[in-house]
């Protein structure tokens, strides 16, 4: 997809999985289990999908999936699965490595988009593109120097606290261009600061909906996630980033969706539905 001076391209980065029933929250078995059939853990199929922007002199990551730092006991909590795709794969397809990199966009911090910002090598950690800065909402940053025992378990420090260690730690603030056509919308459902880019060039924008809507499941208000922190918040931020998406014809991205990549809405009588899904390659 071309937005601007941009080139859009989908990185996968590998698999995962997570229990259903949290990714739902309130929603019954039911009706989840429908369109996202569960393993005998009860645990869903999950893409670890990231976006590369290339264009104006910059190659920009937008997360970074899992990473591979993962002990067996958390790859079997997880299934992570990286046999097919991994983040440095998918890199070479484009015909890059994780040198050329200059910028990461980081949505947050949880391991699920923040674990490939780092690399174990030998004993020490560090960051994996080593030529590239990290851009973290500075709110959200703080959360994670002491998150709440609610959402402890989604921080791992090696995914992050190398980045400063190493000086490529970039803290915004805040609603704002962080290149040109490139803006940052933020929401504090999911999480303290979660910034969502949205790529446009007046005539066609792409938001990046991170676990504002991790799936095309999510779609429905009351669909959110346990995770959530503030899921009252998560249901008002969506309702808004609907209604925007639907009147100025957003392509939403989905991270999570093991299945779509990409779609446009419209309204149905209980809010929006899909309009057309795609594949932004």
């Amino acid at each position: 997809m071309k937005i601007g001076p941009y080139e859009i391209h989908t990185l996968e980065t590998g698999r995962f999985a997570l229990d259903g029933g949290a990714m739902f929250g309130i929603v019954p078995f039911v009706f989840w289990s429908k369109t996202n059939p569960p393993d005998d853990r009860r645990r869903i199929n999950l893409a670890a999908r990231c976006l590369l922007i290339r264009g104006n002199g910059k190659i920009i990551l937008v997360d970074d999936g899992n990473g591979d730092k993962w002990n067996d006991k958390l790859k079997d909590i997880y299934r992570l699965d990286t046999s097919q795709q991994d983040i440095v794969r998918s890199l070479k397809k484009h015909g890059l490595t994780p040198d050329d990199v200059t910028d990461v966009i980081l949505t947050h911090l949880h391991f699920d988009h923040a674990g490939g910002s780092t690399v174990r090598m030998n004993s020490e950690v560090v960051p994996t593109f080593k030529n590239a800065k990290y851009y973290v909402q500075k709110k959200h940053w703080e959360l994670s120097q002491n998150p709440t025992e609610k959402d402890r378990g989604s921080f791992m420090r090696d995914d992050y606290m190398p980045l400063k260690e190493h000086g490529v730690l970039e803290l915004v603030d805040g609603e704002f261009e962080i290149f040109p056509g490139i803006e940052m919308l933020v929401c504090n459902g999911h999480t303290a600061a979660q910034q969502l880019p949205k790529i446009s060039d007046g005539k066609t924008s792409l938001l990046f909906c991170c676990d504002l809507f991790p799936t095309v499941s999510h779609l429905p208000y009351p669909y959110v996630m346990a995770y959530d922190v503030r899921p009252l918040v998560t249901i008002e931020e969506k309702k808004k980033v609907l209604g925007r998406a639907y009147e100025e014809k957003w392509v939403l991205f989905f991270e999570h969706d093991p299945a779509t990549e990409a779609v446009t809405v419209k309204p149905s009588e209980k809010g929006f539905v899909i309009d057309q899904k795609m594949a932004i390659g």
